[in-house]
């Protein structure tokens, strides 16, 4: 009778070793999906999904910074003018643009980080954008208003709403205005005077004018005394000669 229950036990836990065997030799659980980087993203295809962003779209790639934006590897948020922002520009503002202003441009509709819209509405001012490169200028502030945000350039003001497409690491909001850049579209700074070249004597307005024009009438003023007083002692010649 023992020997038949030993029998049932040692056979109890060899069943149990195998389904444990089984267990731990299983599938291992799925792992998460990475997140895609920008760069395995096509920003152009989101973008078209957008809509009424054909004039950016085309800019984008006429200009190749869409290839830039597509490499940002700590993710990326684009404020898109829509189509309607362009055709609201002055007309011939893009024409008169030198080609690495227009790149400037555009770069500056990027920030290298991904915003989410409730991010914006606390940013810390001001926000660097792809223009910038490494903490140069081309910067914006955004401010929250209401449940908008609302974005500055120093020229421009435009409000944003919300995002057209957001997965990160990319976020896309549409903006219904040209973002200017103040470094771009802001009044212009004089050129300072070259300096003169060593060795050349500077004159002065002061000696070079109103000196040189007193010391003339000077001149003037003896010679014509002068000559009065020539006049004079020939009249009275004459007349005691009489």
């Amino acid at each position: 009778m023992a020997s038949v229950v030993l029998r049932i036990l040692c056979a109890a836990c060899f069943l149990f070793m195998a389904d444990g065997v089984s267990l731990a030799t299983g599938p291992a659980a799925a792992a998460a999906p990475a997140a895609p980087s920008s760069g395995s993203l096509n920003l152009t295809a989101i973008l078209e999904k957008a809509g009424d962003l054909n004039t950016y779209i085309s800019l984008l790639k006429s200009t190749q910074v869409d290839s830039r934006l597509q490499n940002q590897q700590q993710g990326i948020t684009i404020l898109a003018p829509s189509d309607a922002a362009f055709a609201a520009l002055k007309p011939g503002t893009l024409n008169a643009m030198s080609d690495r202003d227009k790149m400037a441009l555009l770069q500056y509709h990027a920030l290298p980080s991904y915003y989410t819209f409730g991010q914006l509405q606390t940013v810390t001012n001001p926000v660097r954008t792809v223009a910038s490169g490494n903490g140069g200028p081309f910067g914006m502030n955004f401010t929250a208003i209401g449940n908008n945000v609302n974005v500055s350039t120093g020229i421009v003001n435009a409000a944003i709403s919300g995002p057209v497409y957001s997965q990160k690491p990319v976020v896309v909001y549409q903006v219904d205005k040209v973002l200017l850049p103040l470094e771009i579209f802001g009044p212009k700074v004089p050129a300072a005077a070259p300096a003169p070249e060593a060795g050349v004597p500077t004159v002065s307005p002061s000696s070079d004018g109103s000196a040189s024009a007193t010391s003339d009438c000077r001149s003037r003023f003896v010679f014509s005394n002068g000559v009065a007083l020539a006049m004079a002692v020939l009249s009275v010649r004459f007349v005691a000669s009489l």
